[in-house]
């Protein structure tokens, strides 16, 4: 299928444990970053204020909270969200249609949700010790954790470079796919079990990267996370070229 050639954006995240580390970071990295995601232990720590100050800094916040509750608390916490001013909010598939539905009916069209499908973290045995099977991998429950989030009126997921390609055939070029696990080659996987290369989850068609310890924990961030974005728009153009080719 032709996917759209659109240019992948990337986020930083913001992994920190103060809010202090988070706008140095900000402010180390503007305006080469307009993207920052913001995620558990952050927000635990910091809040809606750190929210508003990396939003007044400039670019857009990627709220990662993972909402995974019953449908009313989850609707609640998604119109909160939006009252923030975030553009991008995550929400776990596996909360079930009418968590997802509440979440949508919740969100403005400005707040995108992402539906988180299997985490990265998860391999093959951790994939089917979670959901009960000895048959289950993270790419079958990605793609049906997908379609159930779709099914509920969700346009955004949340997959590891894995399962670009599927979910893309699956979900259609208006899909916007977001891949967390990115890592520069040479670069330590760390907690993540489904890893891929900026390179790799450009070519595979993902519309947003999210990076955060081979930038944050680099000595030079900021050439770190220019090596990243270079790497990541000569990708993007071997894949238009490739695809002109192909007519």
């Amino acid at each position: 299928m032709s996917v759209p050639h659109r240019l992948p954006r990337v986020a930083v995240a913001l992994d920190v444990a103060t809010a202090e580390d988070a706008l140095h970071i900000v402010d180390c990295l503007e305006p080469t970053a307009a993207v920052w995601k913001v995620g558990l232990e952050l927000f635990t720590v910091a809040g809606p204020t750190l929210v508003r100050d990396v939003m007044s800094r400039g670019g857009e916040v990627f709220l990662d909270l993972k909402l995974h509750d019953i449908p009313n608390t989850v609707a609640r916490a998604v119109a909160a969200a939006a009252e923030l001013g975030v553009g991008w909010l995550t929400v776990h598939a596996a909360g079930g249609s009418g968590m997802l539905r509440a979440a949508v009916d919740a969100a403005p069209p400005e707040l995108r949700l992402l539906a988180v499908t299997v985490l990265t973290s998860l391999g093959a045995a951790g994939t089917a010790e979670v959901f009960g099977r000895e048959d289950a991998d993270p790419g079958t429950e990605a793609l049906r954790l997908a379609r159930l989030a779709e099914s509920a009126g969700v346009l955004g997921f949340v997959c590891s470079g894995q399962e670009i390609e599927p979910l893309r055939e699956a979900l259609g070029a208006a899909a916007f796919l977001v891949t967390p696990g990115i890592r520069p080659v040479g670069s330590a996987a760390g907690d993540q079990a489904r890893v891929t290369t900026p390179t790799d989850a450009t070519r595979r068609g993902s519309d947003l990267l999210v990076i955060g310890r081979p930038v944050i924990q680099s000595p030079d961030p900021r050439a770190a996370l220019r090596q990243i974005l270079q790497e990541v728009r000569v990708a993007h153009q071997a894949r238009v070229d490739s695809q002109q080719e192909r007519g």
